[in-house]
């Protein structure tokens, strides 16, 4: 536009410097127009580009929502489709469950050598190996009473296997699910036991650990009925006792009964955190509860446990029992709820390690055994596994095992 303006502003000057008649009125409008066109070269394109900015940004920023919007909408239709086609995996996959019931996968704490017990402070405790089948080895730990510490200071396998006919009781010790026999929980339980005066034998069931198998119900019944006869055949005279914790309930009932079934029971059973069968524990397990009105949930997520031959029927089992049964339960465990471990046949799902005492306390096989439930108040905090904490527990065993032989009345 300024290269048009120029010739008619040089023909303006010339105009006026020469004195033509003709640079009147039409020099003076020729004169105005030339300034109103520089102005509008000077002046750009006005106000309509700042709007014409803001109409993109906001286009912009249009998009960028559409786009959110867009992507949180597939991530919720994944969402959504994932959680519909879990049910329908495990239906097909029944191994899925099992490992969800077992969690041997899961190795916690990671990198410890569980052939050095005294790296988790047991130092007068013992690792060795048994081989209940062909092709299953399991790892042992077995912790002399502490007023031995010094004794058991760099003794070998057969120093200890020796030492089980001393006079000190032994306890068999069947940990849950998940973690290792040294899980932390589990080595402080050790500690506590061991200080009361006990023995304390231990061991990863097949698939636990460095333990060598495929876990399954069966299997890790048998792992346990192998140490137990192991234990029975070094310890003399000596009372031997059998105390399970959460999954490991279901493995010391299906033991005992076993036990008792061929007439040769522990000295006592101890169960703590235990639940009424495994369908139940599933269905009041956390994990459940997105699911737990999921049209179906039996036949999508319980079934396949049972078809997997997993049943740890804690509730049956103790009817067959002929033995002195203490159960340990925390209120406020998150894991097992807590009247399950009293239910055991009566009253509604949240009720276990209650409802299992309800059904034990009047069996017939008990007649001539104590029977006890020990509570303990919520306020405490022991919740699933730290019930080793508490300061009453030493008087709990000293006054239950003391009146745990036949003939005492509960």
């Amino acid at each position: 536009m300024r290269k048009r303006t120029e010739p008619v502003a040089l023909e303006h000057e010339r105009r006026t410097a020469s004195g033509s008649p003709s640079a009147g009125p039409a020099a003076a409008a020729l004169d105005a127009d030339c300034r109103l066109k520089q102005n509008l070269c000077l002046a750009g394109p006005g106000p309509a580009e700042p709007r014409c900015a803001a109409d993109a940004g906001m286009k912009r920023a249009l998009g960028r929502r559409k786009g959110l919007c867009f992507r949180l909408r597939k991530i919720l239709f994944f969402v959504l489709g994932l959680y519909v086609a879990i049910p329908f995996l495990i239906k097909l996959c029944p191994g899925i469950q099992a490992k969800l019931i077992f969690l041997n996968f899961v190795r916690v704490p990671y990198f410890i050598d569980l052939k050095r017990p005294q790296d988790q402070g047991l130092n007068h405790t013992c690792n060795y190996y048994l081989q209940p089948e062909e092709d299953v080895t399991i790892g042992v730990w077995h912790t002399v009473p502490t007023v031995w510490w010094k004794n058991a200071q760099g003794k070998d396998q057969m120093w200890y296997e020796d030492a089980l006919s001393s006079s000190h009781p032994i306890i068999l010790y069947l940990h849950g699910n998940a973690g290792t026999r040294g899980g932390d929980h589990r080595v402080e339980l050790y500690k506590v036991l061991s200080s009361l005066g006990y023995h304390v034998v231990t061991f990863d069931y097949r698939g636990w650990g460095d333990s060598v198998g495929t876990p399954s119900e069966r299997g890790m019944t048998y792992d346990a009925l192998h140490v137990f006869d192991w234990i029975k055949v070094r310890s003399g005279d000596n009372p031997v006792y059998i105390w399970g914790h959460s999954l490991g309930t279901g493995v010391a009932t299906n033991l005992v009964r076993r036990l008792c079934e061929r007439e040769t029971p522990p000295d006592a059973l101890i169960l703590e955190s235990p639940f009424t069968n495994i369908r139940e524990e599933a269905k009041s397990h956390p994990f459940s509860v997105i699911y737990r009105y999921f049209p179906g949930f039996d036949w999508f997520f319980l079934d396949p446990i049972t078809s997997s031959g997993i049943q740890f029927a804690n509730d049956e089992n103790v009817k067959h029992i002929s033995c002195s049964l203490l159960i340990l339960h925390a209120e406020d465990d998150p894991v097992v709820p807590f009247q399950l471990g009293r239910k055991v046949g009566v009253g509604q799902t949240r009720v276990q390690a209650r409802q299992l005492y309800n059904i034990a306390a009047p069996s017939r096989s008990f007649r001539d055994f104590k029977v006890q439930f020990i509570p303990f108040h919520s306020d405490l905090g022991y919740r699933h596994k730290y019930i080793y904490k508490s300061p009453e527990l030493p008087r709990i065993l000293r006054e239950f095992l003391g009146k745990s032989e036949p003939g005492r009345q509960h």
